[in-house]
């Protein structure tokens, strides 16, 4: 059994996959060989909500629906596992919240100031997407996708879930945050299989009686 509070945190994992999905349909030019193009783009209000609600609002959704997993699968036996991949996935994910923030709030300015005819933009734009960047983004990529194969692997094992909802899982998070990168195609697609598997996960726990809340202590 399961408290409200759990119950209500696994169903962020197909919001999260819903607004991950919404927030990819589409992808920015290459700044390195269409500048004016990327310009253009990253100064549509579009592209603001899509960072503000898709990516930085989504992650955090995200991470409730990670927690609110470890919980499901912590009173399995596969606790230390669970525990292990929800640490990873959390710190994953909040490696790559960083990039989200200067998407969201610098690519907007540097927009502007190339299209108002600042050349010196396109410098910048090449700074902050430096090694730096590139460093952060990957290594929260490969943190957010080890952690999801070790809660794919514990609710494959815990038995008291959906099994096949931990593969889709394992390797909906990879084609979100590592293929993706790469492929622009394979984000959508790791969106839909983490919506699939959320869901299914959510609808058991649902189907579950709620667990009774455990007894306040007094103190005197």
């Amino acid at each position: 059994m399961h408290d409200n509070s759990t119950r209500l945190g696994v169903v962020a994992l197909p919001v999260y996959g819903l607004l991950v999905f919404l927030s990819t349909l589409s992808h920015q030019p290459d700044y390195r060989t269409d500048f004016h193009a990327y310009a253009e783009y990253v100064t549509t209000t579009s592209f603001l909500v899509s960072h503000l609600v898709g990516s930085i609002l989504g992650t955090t959704i995200g991470i409730f629906g990670v927690l609110a997993l470890g919980a499901v699968l912590a009173t399995t036996g596969e606790r230390r596992l669970a525990l292990q991949g929800l640490v990873l996935s959390v710190a994953g994910m909040a490696f790559i919240m960083t990039l989200f923030g200067a998407a969201a709030f610098a690519q907007p300015a540097i927009g502007r100031a190339y299209l108002a005819g600042q050349q010196a933009a396109v410098a910048i734009n090449s700074d902050l997407y430096g090694a730096p960047a590139v460093v952060v983004g990957v290594t929260g990529g490969l943190l957010y996708s080890a952690g999801a194969v070790l809660l794919g692997i514990a609710l494959w094992r815990a038995g008291t879930l959906p099994r096949w909802a931990g593969p889709l899982y394992a390797v909906a998070v990879p084609l979100i945050s590592i293929v993706g990168l790469a492929v622009g195609v394979a984000q959508p697609v790791g969106a839909v299989l983490l919506i699939i598997s959320g869901a299914w996960i959510a609808s058991t726990v649902w189907a579950r009686p709620v667990g009774p809340r455990a007894p306040s202590q007094a103190h005197g």
